[in-house]
């Protein structure tokens, strides 16, 4: 494409490429769902005899590691067909229509051999639509253009492409969504910001994947690894070849452990004070990103018309195929995070009828309140006007900011094609673990900011009735830190920075003192299950169902619990529960029973104790009470240290209070 210089001969202006087409890193046949539909056949080299295509379905050998042909380059067999309507190669119009000034798409592919191209689009409905063709019969690759328009996608929708092979192979070299001229912004750079503690392995493998990918590092200043953990990345085997590959951006950055948001506030404030890249982009140390799509989250944060946050997907890194967050909204009212309205979690692209283009919800577009910080890219502007993470150590540190940022008028794009895998949430217990206390505590503290009703709507009522369950379950330990939790909120927000370098280590003090949380490997670990009387009819409690039957349990077994407990369930546990049927409303009828963690590599003992359990509630009570009272008062306090709290100036004191990893 050729503009006109009035200062000299004419210029020839390359399209800014959007969104490549590209395929799975590597020979991982579990992924391959999520790039392409139908039989083909990649190789490192544009060339195959049509022989070698026929007999080897899938990927062939092809000698050497991956690189740009080998992550572009399909061969569609004689008669074969193959499509582009996956989640990482078709194009997300309905995202670029609602957030970025590009009004027109260009689709430009090149091929050789006897090949036809046909275009499609789908509404916000998933309803599918034919909207051009192209035919290429030639020996030498020729390349064909599409321009498409992106204004039927106001509510969602996405443009892809198949191929198909004629009377010889098809071979498309190479495909990509491009801006024409007049739409091509700038192209701006991004920091990385890695924050890890104690998993080398993990980290050293992502960051040799991004020296793998010199067309990323092309867009990256620097990449910053925040090591909180006393296992050290720079010690890990593999620590030097993946630092060469990187050519003299990677800094690793020696911190005491400040948790999630200590990592992350460090990597946005060094990035601001490095004063070279437009953006940051916050990555977990334990995911597998796909590295093309920090060139999309770029490229759309080039494009949007105002700043923006643009989030990345999350992956079950189990089930590579399944889709575990495709976007993340706050329940205003009960102050909850959740998936966002019409999507589905666990949605696996590789299960029949669950393709892209036969899945009607994937279609419409999404909107996100925040993006978890797996994979997350945040504008340098957005940090200079609103700062730095909230010190929370771990959890609701993403939710709060993109609230924030969202009240400053920077909205959170959960993009379609930028993602990561990550372990998913079923393989945790930390709504239970230490972990708890900071669950609540900023649960709390969000709320104090950001809820719009009165006394934060139905919050603090789940908030007392959530302790309740938890001590009727014997998880005294859970109830103790939620009651921990509540003081600390009712100090005030001066004990937010002031806790960061040593509450875990009350935290983990505090909860060492109860049975629930002493785990063993092995059942045998523990005195044999008997009880005293056999359970009636032979069966275990069942989980009550219905308004009723959970009210009544829940009076029952309140009062069951300031009874005397059976001497021999503390001897010997009663039951054994596995996880998977774990509830309130069953453990309540125990005084002991052996429970299994999540990821099922662990059992603890749990023991009814009335004394603790009165003594819970009676201090759950009266602090629920008392923030009831006193939460006006509490969210002016929170709301007016807001800015300080999240302040470069207040961070760089606690990160200098925090020393390094060693000491």
């Amino acid at each position: 494409m050729t503009t006109t210089n009035p200062a000299g001969p004419p210029e020839t202006v390359t399209p800014r490429t959007l969104q490549r087409v590209v395929l799975p890193v590597g020979r991982d046949l579990d992924v391959l769902p999520l790039y392409i539909e139908g039989r083909m056949v990649r190789g490192a080299e544009a060339v195959a005899e049509e022989s070698a295509v026929e007999a080897a379905p899938g990927f062939p050998e092809t000698g050497g590691r991956a690189g740009e042909a080998g992550r572009r380059t399909v061969l569609v067999p004689v008669g074969g067909r193959v499509s582009f309507a996956t989640y990482f190669n078709a194009f997300p119009a309905g995202y670029w229509r609602r957030w970025t000034h590009v009004e027109e798409v260009a689709l430009r592919v090149r091929l050789r051999g006897e090949a036809t191209v046909i275009v499609y689009r789908s509404s916000a409905k998933g309803h599918v639509h034919r909207v051009a063709s192209v035919t290429v019969d030639s020996e030498t690759a020729e390349e064909r253009s599409f321009a498409l328009s992106l204004k039927p996608f106001l509510d969602g929708g996405w443009y892809w492409f198949d191929v198909l092979a004629g009377e010889r192979t098809a071979v498309l070299e190479r495909a990509e969504w491009c801006a024409d001229v007049e739409q091509v912004r700038r192209q701006g750079t991004a920091s990385i910001g890695i924050t890890t503690f104690n998993r080398p392995a993990f980290c050293v493998d992502q960051l040799i994947a991004l020296g793998e990918a010199p067309e990323v590092l092309d867009v990256i200043d620097e990449i910053f690894v925040v090591d909180q953990g006393t296992d050290r990345i720079e010690d890990h085997p593999d620590f030097a070849a993946a630092e060469a590959g990187l050519g003299g951006r990677l800094r690793v950055i020696d911190q005491g452990n400040l948790g999630g948001s200590g990592g992350f506030a460090r990597a946005m404030d060094e990035t601001v004070r490095a004063g070279r890249s437009d953006y940051v982009l916050l990555l977990d140390d334990d995911v597998v990103t796909e590295s093309e799509g920090i060139l999309r989250a770029v490229a759309f944060a080039d494009h949007a018309k105002t700043p923006t946050i643009v989030g990345g997907h999350m992956f079950n890194l189990f089930v590579r195929s399944q889709l575990h967050a495709f976007g993340e909204t706050i329940e205003r009212y009960r102050w909850w995070w959740g998936p966002a309205a019409h999507t589905w979690p666990e949605h696996d692209f590789a299960q029949k009828g669950n393709a892209l283009r036969e899945t009607p919800w994937l279609h419409r577009r999404v909107d996100s309140d925040y993006n978890g910080w797996w994979m997350c890219l945040i504008p340098v502007e957005t940090i200079g006007k609103i700062g730095l993470s909230m010190p929370m150590f771990i959890k609701w540190d993403d939710a709060e900011y993109g609230v924030r940022a969202r009240a400053a008028g920077f909205s959170t794009v959960s993009l379609p094609g930028v993602a990561a895998w990550h372990v998913p949430w079923q393989d945790k217990d930390d709504g239970i673990d230490w972990q708890a206390y900071f669950h609540w505590r900023n649960r709390l503290v969000t709320a104090l900011l950001h809820s719009p009703y009165e006394r934060g709507g139905n919050l603090l009522k789940e908030s007392f009735i959530i302790s309740v369950k938890h001590a009727l379950a014997m998880q005294y330990s859970t109830a103790e830190l939620m009651v921990m939790a509540l003081r600390d909120v009712l100090a005030g927000p001066e004990h937010m920075h002031a806790g960061m370098v040593t509450k875990v280590k009350e935290v983990r003090r505090v909860r060492a003192g109860f049975p629930d949380a002493q785990a063993g490997e092995r059942v045998e670990e523990f005195p044999d299950v008997r009880r005293t009387r056999p359970p009636r009819r032979g069966r275990n409690p069942d989980v009550p169902k219905g308004r009723s039957k959970v009210i009544k349990t829940a009076l029952t077994s309140a009062i069951r619990h300031l009874g005397p407990v059976d001497e021999e369930a503390l001897r010997n546990p009663q039951a054994t529960i596995p996880h998977l049927d774990q509830h309130w409303g069953m453990l309540s009828k125990f005084d002991s029973a052996l429970v299994s963690s999540a990821d099922g590599t662990k059992v603890t003992w749990y023991q009814r104790d009335p004394k603790r359990f009165r003594a819970i509630m009676k201090r759950s009570g009266l602090l629920h009470a008392k923030l009831t009272r006193e939460w006006d008062d509490l969210a002016a306090r929170y709301r007016a240290a807001a800015e300080e709290l999240a302040s470069p100036e207040a961070w760089r004191e606690t990160f200098a209070a925090a020393g390094s990893a060693g000491e």
